[in-house]
């Protein structure tokens, strides 16, 4: 796993700035603290941080071919290269290494922008050919890996695996983009291909992009989708055995490493099935570790002995205090950007712990989105059954009359708690889901920012992203579809970028066999009702494991990584939400209108209303332009 960075000059041949080539990759030290290079010709230059985990001799880069017209600068696994590079061999290419970086060489030469589509892996990279005069881009298919570009107002093109190494870049516009913010208030972060600055982009997964010198900036191509065709008819029988089978090579392609490797182990089913697939596959015990909480109600870590006792893993637990927010300003370092999932807290400690004992851990990501393992698709199917037994302008009034008049009662048992169902069922499937999702509801939003920012989104609204999904999406099915919604934005934007940089915070590598491309893709075609049957998510993951797994793991309830925000802010970070929400920084952007962000303090912090998540939205933006404003 490593960190990347690249220049090119699209208008000729000038000299690239060793100095700041170094300067942006010097940014990235702590995804590859093992080794660092650079690469200049004329017109292009590549800086590499490398964290070994194949090859460790000889894995070196930016890398080349024999005459070196191919350079490449890498970050990732691809699990398949033997097998590459095998075929490579057999059609003539000589390879020098035994690392996957040259089967990216060789596989360009052969099969050109093509290649990506032979690879098995996470992977995101930069390659320049000389004789082409292109540089080329890629990004693996859900986005496990980041990969970041911008191009320059005096012609120069630049890549990075994260944003900070770009903003080292003097010439990067760096005004913040409009919509950008708006995506942020509704979804806590900002999803692909924007990022903060208008001047930057992220690279979408399963994206490709060539940049040809004397070209203006090129648009990036989709290769990659997730398919959502049925398959033929199965039987339950026959696709719990081929999920298991599959989920076991999945796993097997990623245990190849030439230093130690363990596994995330939550007490979940994701990270449990994960474990148990892996003590299957090796002959010594299996490296697990946990963070266990002090406060009960936020911890799992029972679960967690429970299935590290039953396959006699080698077990580490960390232990640490529910009210563990001294990270607030470190978190806003990491991501570069605004990010507001309050998660990464325990995930940079569970990472922390990870890296004492191992380089490469596997976890249970993705398995939610794959298998429709949220309570929110439980909940949004069953909005869906009523919208199909109501015309849709009585749908409408009636609900939306319902949704307005209804009261807010975060007090309440959720029995009581029917506003937002009520609003959701106004609106269409799309629009339902996105606001069941949103951090901030289009109405509060309306409330949070001020006229003249309103003004400045010129009719942008933050569901465009899933409106813009929706068009492209193969399957209309609601069930399908709202998974699709969320391998497009949250899986990426959320969930893999978290877990990316905090392990990379601490030069670990975190493999997702749950979202390797091949089981993803055989997933997407078993029917809805395998995944969602009732109200159990998950159900053919559930049943495919119960040779495997107590009960009591597969079937309790969801509970997942969580942090006492409402507390926090109402008692320890009472006076720092004061700061930050009702500051100057805030105040200076001209986005927010004061008298709402008042409110919502005076009537967290008094228990009228939950703001929690909302008012860690705020801090996490407010950290994000206190950084800005010292750069």
């Amino acid at each position: 796993m490593c960190g990347i960075v690249g220049i090119l000059d699209t208008r000729g041949q000038r000299a690239i700035d060793e100095a700041l080539l170094r300067r942006m990759n010097d940014t990235q030290r702590h995804r590859g603290p093992d080794e660092g290079d650079i690469h200049v010709e004329p017109g292009v230059g590549f800086g590499h941080r490398r964290l070994s985990v194949i090859d460790l001799s000889l894995g070196q880069q930016p890398l080349g071919n024999e005459d070196g017209s191919v350079m490449v600068c890498y970050n990732g696994e691809i699990y398949n290269y033997r097998e590459l590079t095998a075929q490579l061999k057999a059609l003539g290419h000589v390879f020098r290494t035994h690392s996957d970086t040259e089967v990216i060489v060789h596989a360009w030469e052969e099969w050109g922008e093509a290649c990506v589509e032979r690879f098995r892996g996470m992977f995101a990279f930069g390659l320049w050919d000389r004789n082409r005069q292109a540089m080329f881009l890629a990004r693996d298919h859900l986005g496990v890996k980041p990969l970041f570009y911008a191009m320059l107002p005096d012609g120069l093109f630049a890549f990075s695996s994260e944003l900070k190494a770009l903003r080292a870049l003097p010439g990067l516009p760096r005004g913040i983009d409009p919509c950008a913010v708006e995506d942020y208030f509704a979804y806590g972060y900002i999803p692909e291909p924007k990022t903060i600055y208008r001047g930057a982009c992220k690279l979408s997964p399963g994206h490709r992009l060539l940049q040809q010198v004397g070209s203006p900036l090129a648009q990036p191509e989709r290769w990659w989708d997730v398919p959502f065709q049925l398959h033929h008819a199965m039987t339950e029988s026959d696709a719990q055995g081929e999920l298991v089978e599959r989920l076991r090579d999945s796993v097997k392609s990623q245990l190849v490493a030439e230093v130690p490797l363990g596994a995330f182990l939550s007490g979940g089913v994701d990270s449990s099935a994960v474990v148990a697939t892996m003590a299957g596959l090796t002959d010594g015990p299996v490296n697990t570790c946990s963070i266990a909480f002090r406060d009960k109600a936020y911890d799992e870590s029972a679960y967690a002995a429970q299935v590290a006792e039953q396959y006699g893993t080698d077990h580490h637990v960390q232990t640490v205090d529910t009210d563990d927010f001294g990270l607030l300003d470190t978190l806003s370092d990491l991501y570069d950007e605004p990010y507001a999932d309050s998660s990464a807290i325990p995930t940079y400690r569970v990472c922390q712990l990870a890296r004492q004992r191992v380089t490469v851990a596997l976890s249970g990501d993705g398995g939610d989105e794959n298998l429709a393992g949220y309570r929110r698709y439980r909940y949004t199917m069953a909005e869906e059954r009523v919208r199909g037994r109501i015309p849709s302008a009585l749908r409408r009034s009636l609900f939306g009359t319902l949704g307005r008049y209804y009261p807010k009662a975060d007090w309440a048992p959720r029995v009581f708690r029917a506003k937002s169902t009520f609003e959701s069922l106004s609106r269409d499937l799309v629009e339902g889901y996105f606001h069941g999702v949103s951090i901030m509801t289009d109405a509060m939003r309306a409330q949070l920012f001020s006229d003249a920012f309103r003004a400045s989104l010129q009719g942008y609204r933050a569901i465009d992203v899933m409106r813009t999904h929706q068009r492209a999406a193969p399957t209309d099915e609601p069930l399908s579809l709202i998974q699709y919604l969320d391998m497009k934005t949250y899986l990426p934007g959320d969930i893999l970028t978290k877990v990316d940089r905090a392990s990379m915070a601490h030069a670990l590598e975190v493999r997702v066999p749950l979202l390797d491309h091949r089981l993803v893709e055989w997933i997407s075609g078993l029917p809805p009702a395998m995944k969602l049957k009732g109200a159990e998510g998950k159900y053919i993951f559930k049943k495919s494991m119960e040779k495997f797994l107590p009960h009591e793991i597969l079937y309790r309830r969801k509970q997942g990584f969580a942090v006492p925000l409402a507390a926090w802010f109402r008692g320890p970070l009472r006076e720092r939400v004061r700061s930050a929400l009702l500051g100057p920084d805030l105040a200076a952007t001209g986005m927010f209108n004061g008298a709402f962000l008042a409110e919502m303090v005076e009537h967290h912090q008094s228990g009228r209303r939950d703001y929690s998540a909302p008012i860690w939205t705020l801090l996490m933006f407010e950290a994000f332009l206190k950084k800005e404003l010292q750069a």
